[in-house]
């Protein structure tokens, strides 16, 4: 019987971008080409001589690469150090639905990244233990869905300022790089997880519903999407915390010797000696809780008239307002008083 060596599945079905490429794997079936089958697991670590980009940058002999328009604020170590978790409390109908909303939607994605977290005396329990695959699923999921909100909010606000002739005050541009913000994010751990084809399904699927329901949603009450999307920061940042508690704690040991992919090291101007991995997931929380500050902070205003405050110049910049940096944090954002 004929065996076919792996074929490039473009040669077969036309010329898809390079991050589409599947590849066939060997068969003894005469005449038929098997596609390689999903493992049985999310994701694979693969040595990175392995893995190739997801999204490569261009083959262009006179460019050496492409830049963002978008420059990430240093942060330093203690600003990163410092970043807790929080909670805002739900005030009106509007904050409970998003608080609802949220929860639902943390208990789907606990079941289909394999998270639990242990109730406390419980931690010792081999079923609440994450090992590092499985962070990095959590994380994959997590980020494919949060890169969703801004853009969408980010879309909508451009439409509507160009349908009405008029400024958008800020607000456009604070949304988009959020959504920017969050792909990176996704991007750096795709250089640490090869996602097999069911969990590409899984986002496929999620990014699907998540992305129609939020429109709609957005386009009925704004103030409450802001307010879902600072509750979910809330999630991520205790999803952080405890991912950097198992890599401190050594339950993580493979982590331990991991270094950051060169695309975090540039995009987060990372230092020599602080580009481990618990540096990393340090600088992915301290960006969730930023969002998670900026949404609060969304949420308090008139979603029809007020400027952004994180795209203001104040008159007295002396005293503390809200910033893209890390300088004057809060956790349930800055009442509408504060800053306009």
């Amino acid at each position: 019987m004929p065996s076919f060596v792996a074929t490039p599945v473009r040669a077969i079905l036309g010329a898809p971008k390079p991050y589409q490429l599947l590849y066939a794997r060997k068969v003894t079936i005469p005449g038929i080409l098997c596609l390689l089958r999903p493992a049985r697991r999310f994701n694979s670590s693969a040595p990175s001589d392995r893995t190739k980009a997801f999204f490569p940058p261009p083959s262009a002999p006179h460019i050496k690469q492409v830049e963002t328009a978008w420059v990430h604020p240093v942060y330093t170590t203690e600003q990163m150090r410092a970043v807790a978790v929080g909670h805002r409390d739900a005030k009106t109908w509007s904050d409970r639905a998003a608080l609802g909303t949220v929860r639902v939607l943390r208990w789907g994605m606990d079941r289909v990244s394999g998270y639990r977290h242990p109730k406390p005396g419980q931690e010792h329990k081999a079923k609440f233990q994450m090992n590092e695959r499985k962070w990095l699923t959590r994380f994959i999921f997590l980020e494919s869905v949060a890169g969703v909100p801004g853009m969408v909010g980010g879309m909508l606000r451009h439409l509507r300022s160009l349908r009405g002739l008029k400024r958008d005050n800020g607000w456009i541009e604070t949304l988009l790089e959020e959504a920017y913000n969050e792909r990176m994010h996704l991007l750096t751990f795709l250089k640490l997880a090869k996602p097999g084809l069911f969990m590409r399904l899984l986002v496929l699927g999620a990014q699907g519903v998540f992305f129609n329901g939020f429109f709609l949603s957005y386009l009925i009450s704004p103030r409450t999407c802001h307010r879902f999307v600072g509750y979910l920061e809330e999630e991520a940042v205790l999803t952080y915390t405890r991912a950097i508690q198992d890599l401190e704690t050594g339950k993580l040991p493979e982590w331990e010797k991991t270094e950051a992919p060169e695309i975090a090291v540039q995009y987060w101007k990372m230092p020599e000696g602080n580009r481990t991995m618990r540096d990393l997931l340090l600088y992915v929380r301290a960006d969730e809780a930023k969002h998670r500050e900026v949404n609060h902070t969304l949420g308090n205003l008139n979603q029809a008239s007020d400027p952004n405050p994180y795209a203001a110049m104040y008159k007295d910049p002396t005293k503390p307002h809200p910033e893209k940096g890390l300088t004057h944090v809060k956790t349930s954002g800055w009442e509408r008083d504060e800053v306009i």
